[in-house]
């Protein structure tokens, strides 16, 4: 099926909820024999259920609404800890917490692997980050949307050189020539960036660093086709150990160069709207039953998707596109934020459009949550900390009463929460820290910006607890012997965001419920009635859903078998 591009109203910036698709109820409600063919999976980035609820009760004839309205709508539905977009799809795709994957961030670090670029594995010394990342990417300085792909259009080549309004004027012809990325962007990984296995002396790849499988490679044992969209090759992950799992993965790189500026994707939310149209035209292109660069015919997937990124970075920036960021005092959304909401909306219209016009409805499951949610959501809370100083006044302190010993913090990620490897592993260094950070009071950050002074001085390093050793293991649910747990988990004070600038606004990571707290709803487009369903579940359910609506038994996923992890209630 031909179209015509869906970007140009979203470069523009001027999204609006025209023609709304109505989702038609079937004759009767499915019965339990009832199968899908097709999943589609969308991730909301940033996404918090009150978002979704409010949306659909001030637009009720929205896409959004017309989910909710013919399928099951959970309420009370939480994505994992650490709330990182990477542990957040993993969970969905694998059934696996952070703690049974082995997936604790897209950034962290690992005691036993070896740092990347190892060739003398023999005297090498154990430890080092692993970045599933931009880092990854055989393209830097600058890093292209393709990753290092080589595509050789006028339209990406002037990337580096376009100004804002040149890169939305040319959004069509980006889409088009980002859409000729392979399928396999495993080759655009540059294997000097991974971590190499001590045993094998090998770069490790992303699939090889998870410890469970995913419905990816299950539904490929069966001879169904796959395909998923995200915003980073890094996402190959989503292969699992086997490295097969995805047949179609397109990943134009978020991080990568948008203009002359030096800003990439997520630096402006009319530019993150481009990127994740584009995305949308993949999956679209996949729906009608071509390979994600709508040039090959090989039938729809019975497994397809994509994440949004336009709302997380309307949540995160202060302002953008003379639109002020984030959420009100009230925790209504803003006017970028809603903005945001009805872009998503729109794109999901034509998803379930081309579900409708190529005949797929009965017997295709649109799956609509998030990855994670964002803090804080209430303005009035946010305190910026610069956890760059935190961490050097940590080391500065170690240092002080240990003269010889190497720095203490070998690698730390911190959003909204905080999370350290030690190079000291000791009872007596972990303790150290821990009473440190919770004695520190965190230096002043007082620049304005289009919100108003929201930094300040704070107490305990913005902690309010700090985790280590067996209580860290304990409080992820994590084995004793598991060495990728962090060796320090600190849950950060309501409202703290880490960050040495003063452009973010939001964050997520962490623990709170405004970053744990997400949508998710099941829907058909053969179900006549909503079904709400308020008990606590959790998006690791996601993954043994998908393969029970498409009658596949849950326990092949090995996150079921050794976790027990049971599917949504009410299929």
């Amino acid at each position: 099926m031909k179209r015509q591009s869906l970007i140009v109203g979203a470069a523009l910036g001027a999204v609006a909820l025209c023609g709304a698709v109505a989702i038609a109820p079937a004759s009767a409600a499915p019965t339990t024999a009832d199968r899908s063919k097709h999943v589609i999976v969308v991730s909301v980035d940033g996404m918090h259920q009150s978002d979704l609820a409010a949306f659909v009760r001030t637009h009720p004839k929205s896409t959004m609404a017309g989910l909710v309205g013919h399928g099951l709508d959970f309420t009370h539905a939480q994505t994992t800890f650490p709330s990182d977009s990477f542990p957040g799809m993993v969970a969905q795709f694998t059934g696996a917490t952070p703690a049974q994957s082995g997936i604790w961030y897209d950034d962290t670090y690992n005691h036993d692997l070896l740092p990347a670029g190892t060739r003398d594995c023999s005297t090498a010394t154990p430890g080092t980050e692993v970045s599933l990342t931009e880092a990854l990417d055989r393209s830097q300085s600058p890093i292209r949307l393709d990753a290092g792909q080589g595509l050789g259009s006028p339209a990406l080549a002037a990337l580096p050189t376009n100004t804002k309004a040149q890169t939305l004027a040319d959004a069509p012809a980006i889409t088009k020539a980002v859409l000729q990325m392979t399928p396999t962007p495993q080759t655009l990984i540059d294997q000097d960036a991974l971590p190499v296995d001590p045993v094998t002396c090998l770069p490790l790849q992303p699939g090889q660093y998870l410890k469970t499988n995913t419905v990816f490679e299950v539904a490929r044992s069966h001879g169904l086709r796959t395909a998923w969209a995200d915003k980073h090759p890094a996402y190959a992950i989503l292969d699992g150990p086997s490295g097969t799992g995805v047949q179609d993965l397109f990943t134009p790189e978020i991080n990568s160069v948008a203009d002359d500026a030096g800003d990439d994707w997520t630096t402006d939310n009319a530019l993150t709207q481009v990127y994740d149209s584009t995305k949308v035209e993949a999956v679209l292109n996949e729906i009608d039953g071509y390979d994600h660069s709508g040039t090959r015919k090989v039938g729809t997937p019975a497994i397809l998707g994509l994440n949004f990124q336009t709302l997380s970075t309307a949540q995160k920036l202060p302002a953008s596109d003379g639109l002020v960021g984030g959420y009100r005092s009230d925790g209504t959304p803003g006017p970028l934020v809603q903005r945001a909401l009805s872009y998503v909306d729109q794109q999901l219209s034509s998803i379930v459009r081309h579900v409708q016009d190529d005949g797929l409805a009965k017997n295709t499951t649109i799956i609509l949550s998030a990855k994670h949610g964002q803090a804080p959501i209430d303005p009035t809370t946010l305190r910026r900390v610069d956890d760059g100083s935190v961490i050097d006044s940590l080391d500065a302190a170690w240092k002080a009463s240990h003269p010889q010993a190497p720095a203490l913090v070998s690698f730390s990620v911190d959003d909204d929460g905080m999370l350290l490897w030690l190079s000291d592993r000791s009872a007596a260094a972990e303790r150290f820290a821990r009473t440190f950070l919770l004695g520190h009071d965190a230096p002043a950050n007082t620049v304005d910006d289009a919100k108003g002074v929201h930094s300040a001085t704070v107490h305990h390093s913005g902690l309010t607890s700090v985790y280590t050793g067996a209580d860290a293991h304990h409080y992820v649910g994590a084995g004793a012997a598991d060495d990728r747990v962090p060796d320090l988990i600190g849950v950060a004070q309501p409202g703290v965001v880490y960050t040495g600038g003063v452009k973010k606004i939001a964050e997520h990571g962490g623990a709170s419920a405004e970053d744990r707290d997400v949508p998710l709803v099941v829907a058909s487009l053969a179900i006549r009635h909503p079904h709400r369903i308020d008990g606590a579940v959790q998006t690791t359910q996601i993954a043994p859903s998908i393969l029970r609506v498409l009658g596949i038994d849950p326990r092949e996923l090995q996150a079921v078998r050794t976790s027990h992890v049971k599917t949504l209630p009410g299929l």
